[in-house]
C-alpha cells in the first residue's frame, strides 16, 4: 500500500496510533512467549527458525497441552498481527521515502514499503507450516521452508526499519 489515498495531515496520527497497537501485540507475545522457553526452545522466534526435523521435534516435544495451547493461540493472534505491523512498518517507511527528494532514495522506499507487505506473504506462509507441525509432528520439509519463509520476513522488516530509520534521521525535504 503506497498510503496514497491518506491525506498527509493525517500521515503522523495514523502511523503513531498503529506504532502503539504494534508495541501492544509485542507485549501480549512476549506474554506468550514465556510460556514457550523450555531446555530447546528459547520461545517462539526459536521454532520459527528451528530449519531441520530434529529441532522442530525437539521443541514440539518440549511442550506440554499448555504450552501447545498458548503456542496455537498465538499463530492465529499472529494473523491479526501481520496487517498491524505490516501497515506500520509500511507507513513509516513511505513517510520516511517522502521526506527526501533523490529518485533512488524515493524508489527504494516504495520497494521496501510494499516489501513490509512482502512479509506478510512470509510470515502467513510460515505460520501455517508451523501450526502444520503442531498438529502433525515436524517432518521434511516443514522445518527447513518455515526457517526460509521467517528468514526472508526477518530480513524484509530489518531492511524497512533500517529504512525508516535512516530517513528519519535525514533532513525534511521541506527544510532543504
Amino acid at each position: 500500500m503506497s498510503w496514497d489515498w491518506l491525506p498527509p495531515a493525517r500521515h503522523k496520527a495514523i502511523f503513531w496510533t498503529l506504532f502503539w497497537l504494534t508495541l501492544a501485540f509485542f507485549a501480549v507475545f512476549s506474554w506468550l512467549d514465556a510460556w514457550l522457553v523450555t531446555p530447546a526452545s528459547s520461545g517462539i522466534v526459536s521454532y520459527e527458525l528451528a530449519g531441520s526435523v530434529e529441532k522442530a521435534s525437539a521443541m514440539l516435544a518440549g511442550w506440554d497441552s499448555s504450552a501447545r495451547a498458548v503456542l496455537a493461540f498465538g499463530l492465529g493472534l499472529d494473523y491479526l498481527f501481520m496487517p498491524v505491523y505490516a501497515s506500520t512498518l509500511s507507513l513509516g517507511i513511505f513517510m520516511a521515502a517522502w521526506r527526501r527528494k533523490e529518485a533512488v532514495w524515493q524508489f527504494a522506499g516504495k520497494m521496501l514499503g510494499w516489501g513490509a507487505w512482502l512479509a506478510v506473504v512470509f510470515d502467513a506462509s510460515e505460520n501455517a507450516l508451523l501450526f502444520s507441525m503442531l498438529l502433525t509432528g515436524a517432518a521434511d520439509p516443514m522445518p527447513a521452508l518455515a526457517a526460509l519463509c521467517a528468514g526472508m520476513k526477518f530480513l524484509l522488516l530489518l531492511a524497512g526499519l533500517v529504512y525508516a530509520l535512516i530517513g528519519w534521521r535525514s533532513p525534511n525535504r521541506e527544510e532543504s
